[in-house]
């Protein structure tokens, strides 16, 4: 019975090539989609679930208020971690990181070191990194030790021992005492190096505050999260008001995020940009959309197959079918047509892979196909492709009643057309949401792109500093500043795309409340390079520079601060009134200048008080402007003086507008993604209307034939053909058009600034479906028009 059902189900996918061409290439492109989402999905879902101990770890954050407003930051201070252990019998253990960037050197060997972190020596026993060589207990119990990965031992030292080898990190030496496999990709931890947190000045002394280092806690099996945050909670209103001296109003608590939620749920970034869970939750739809109208392809198609299959079914049920086999028939025809497209879709996505690791900015290797999870997600998508597209077609053949098609044939229902009719509308519904989607993402994205900044990110050169440059910083900026093409040098902490320092400042030394600002230490030429505004006051001068001179630290040092337009503001000035006057951040100093407003932060951050003050032995960064002509020969000349003046580093630079755009790579993947998936999506409606079209066009060659007899000219028969199929179309963009504004003005809402959604992206999108669905149907339409009526009456 089986074997028949098979031979039948062939025979009908080479009678009907077109239908079977249009059935299996769409269901391949729906699965192949789904497939590759689903799989980019798992791998997201994935994160640091690979470590043994993953439901007992979590990661701390800092919450803390100091009277105008909440901060809430994923770094913590260095006395968080040994004081939790000590107090709450909860905590087995705890690791706090600090990753850096770092100049290493063995030999004549020099690179620097994106990837190089600090951590306690529990690290490998809290966190299930395993290691070729060495011991995870004493690999990291020393301040002079360090571990590698496997493949920085084998950049080093080739094929020779690397274990007790001795390196140069900046001016320390550490030995290497393990050798770690690489981090998986589904980890939020990347690193090269491990080296001894006591290596780092401050593990000396611990510390609630100067948050620069990630805190993880491992629980004790029997512990419970949330009863130790609420512990928490209460220990930390005892410490601010005993320790900390915490006036009213003000606090510092920690809270607890498991491993397994940061990556898709927190807010706070670690040491990777982490993915929301709205976008993978946005993914998932737009999967299971593509998949289903490819699904409604297949039943649309089916559907209108059946007329021409009723002397088939009546001779089988005349030859004593019962319902139940003529079912089983058609459902074994939509399971072969999907196992093929199965098939071909997982082909398709073996090959599609390296460009949805483009898109998705991922490297997800081809062997996540061959996982568990993605079988049976394999096997999930088959299961409901066969169901959903065959079910509704098996059951309305096989319920047909023999005596009804011996008297007069059988005809489709009003049931059966208004069905196919919902689906098309279903499909456009589909098409025109992601088009108009599509559209406000990338409008979004344009407006980040090109939104005035405050300052100017073009052709600026970012480039490594440290201590050792600062003796000799003055002449690399004077010799650098006499190159052809180069305009400005300043240093800074940090850059400013994304200024993370926090602080505080206040109008008097005793006032306990002041403002919560951010802060960056810059040199003399910052707000010259970066092209800022300064709406009241002066910019920092030499004599600025000379009163900060280390050497005049025993005299009176005198500190000038400038404030953004929003400090001043929250201090209660103008910026005419904010000059002269005198702010302290621990330090006394006057206002020496007021600059606009700029965007310091993402746009999903509203702009808020900023602090730029005078002091270039705190700066990591140099700033080159450049001009925009000749940049390569620019970056040569840059190059020769860095090797003169800074042997001891490589040169390594990057554009400050390429860290700007890192900001948004979340958005970047979405346009991407949205905009694949939205051709897709059309593609694939357009690939079912097409056929419908022609089946339409098939069952009413008569009708042409007749009227092109009687005078109906090209027009009028493709306005006939395409006036009811048109009618289905616009239904769906009406349908689409308000759930469409409703998605992209949530999705906006998580942004500071945004785009209001003009009325022309709705129209555009109707315009783009309607031609596109106009195009599909007049290209079969015209060929009908065109036929000659004597060949489509003969048999009349």
């Amino acid at each position: 019975m089986a074997a028949n059902s098979l031979k039948i189900a062939l025979r009908q996918i080479r009678k009907n090539r077109l239908y079977a061409f249009v059935n299996i290439s769409g269901l391949t492109m729906g699965i192949a989609s789904c497939l590759l989402i689903g799989v980019y999905i798992l791998h997201e879902f994935s994160y640091d679930r690979f470590h043994k101990n993953a439901d007992r770890i979590v990661r701390l954050t800092m919450d803390y208020n100091s009277g105008d407003a909440t901060n809430k930051n994923a770094s913590t201070g260095t006395k968080v971690g040994p004081q939790f252990k000590r107090t709450f019998p909860e905590v087995e253990s705890f690791v706090r990181t600090f990753k850096y960037t770092r100049v290493v050197k063995y030999e004549a060997q020099v690179f620097e070191e994106k990837s190089f972190l600090y951590a306690d020596s529990s690290f490998f026993q809290v966190f299930s990194f395993p290691l070729l060589l060495g011991s995870a207990a004493s690999a990291l119990d020393a301040p002079d030790k360090m571990v590698v990965t496997e493949r920085t031992a084998k950049k080093y030292f080739g094929n020779a021992e690397a274990i007790g080898k001795r390196m140069k990190v900046g001016t320390k030496d550490f030995i290497i005492s393990g050798i770690a496999e690489q981090p998986p990709l589904n980890s939020q931890m990347q690193f090269d190096f491990v080296a001894s947190f006591n290596a780092l000045n401050a593990s000396k002394e611990e510390k609630w505050w100067e948050a620069n280092y990630i805190t993880y806690l491992l629980l004790k099996p029997t512990a419970e999260i949330q009863t130790l945050s609420r512990k928490i909670s209460a220990y930390m209103q005892q410490v601010g008001k005993q320790e900390l001296k915490f006036p009213a109003g003000n606090y510092l608590t920690y809270h607890l995020e498991p491993l397994t939620r940061v990556h898709l749920y927190s807010d706070l970034e670690g040491f990777e940009p982490n993915t929301s869970i709205t976008y993978i939750y946005i993914l998932a739809a737009v999967g299971l959309l593509i998949l289903l109208i490819a699904s409604v392809n297949y039943t649309n198609l089916a559907t209108a197959q059946s007329a021409s299959r009723t002397g088939e079914i009546g001779i089988r049920k005349v030859m004593g079918a019962l319902r139940t086999q003529v079912f089983r028939q058609f459902m074994m025809e939509s399971a072969i047509t999907t196992g093929i497209a199965l098939i071909l879709s997982v082909l398709v996505s073996y090959l599609l892979l390296p460009f949805f690791n483009r898109l998705s900015g991922k490297e997800i290797s081809d062997r996540a196909f061959l996982q568990p999870a993605s079988l049976v997600l394999l096997l999930l998508i088959a299961l409901f492709v066969t169901i959903s597209s065959g079910t509704y077609p098996a059951i309305i053949l096989s319920r047909l009643r023999i005596i009804n098609i011996l008297k007069a044939g059988f005809s489709f229902t009003s049931r059966g057309t208004q069905l196919r009719k919902s689906l098309i509308i279903l499909q456009f519904v589909i098409s025109v949401f992601l088009i108009i989607s599509t559209i406000v993402v990338l409008q979004q994205l344009s407006y980040i792109r090109n939104k005035d900044l405050g300052y100017d990110k073009q052709q600026i050169l970012v480039l490594p500093f440290d201590n050792t440059m600062l003796a000799d910083y003055g002449n690399l900026k004077q010799e650098l500043l006499n190159q052809p093409g180069v305009h400005h040098i300043s240093a800074a902490y940090e850059e400013p795309v994304d200024i993370g320092w926090g602080d505080g400042i206040s109008k008097n030394p005793d006032d306990p409340q002041g403002i919560t600002v951010n802060a960056i230490p810059v040199d003399k030429d910052f707000i010259k390079t970066m092209g800022m505004h300064i709406i009241a006051g002066m910019d920092y001068t030499m004599a600025d520079e000379k009163a900060m001179d280390t050497s005049n630290q025993g005299a009176n040092l005198r500190y000038s601060y400038m404030l953004n337009q929003s400090a001043a503001r929250a201090l209660g000035w103008t910026p005419q009134e904010a000059i002269g006057k005198t702010i302290y951040k621990g330090t006394g100093g006057i206002v020496k200048a007021v600059v606009k407003d700029f965007h310091f932060r993402s746009f999903h951050n509203p702009i808020t008080p900023l602090v730029i003050f005078l002091d270039e032995r705190m700066a990591h960064k140099i700033f080159v402007k450049v001009d925009a002509k000749n940049i390569t020969a620019t970056i040569q000349r840059v190059e020769r003086i860095w090797k003169q003046r800074v042997p001891q580093r490589p040169f390594e630079y990057h554009f400050l507008d390429e860290d700007y755009a890192n900001l948004y790579k979340s958005e970047q993947r979405t346009a991407g993604i949205f905009t694949t998936f939205s051709i897709l999506a059309i593609l694939l409606a357009c690939l079912g209307l097409f056929a419908l079209t022609a089946f339409s066009i098939v069952q009413r060659t008569k009708e042409i034939g007749i009227r092109k007899i009687l005078g109906a000219n090209m027009t009028n028969i493709v306005s006939l053909l395409s006036r009811d199929f048109m009618a289905l179309v616009v239904v769906g963009i009406i349908i689409a058009t308000p759930l469409a504004w409703y998605a992209t003005h949530r999705w906006l809402q998580d942004f500071s600034y945004r785009i209001n959604i003009e009325w022309w992206v709705f129209v555009v999108a109707a315009i783009v479906a309607v031609v596109i669905a106009l195009v599909t149907i007049a290209f079969q339409a015209v060929k009908a028009a065109v036929g000659n009526p004597v060949e489509s009456l003969r048999s009349e």
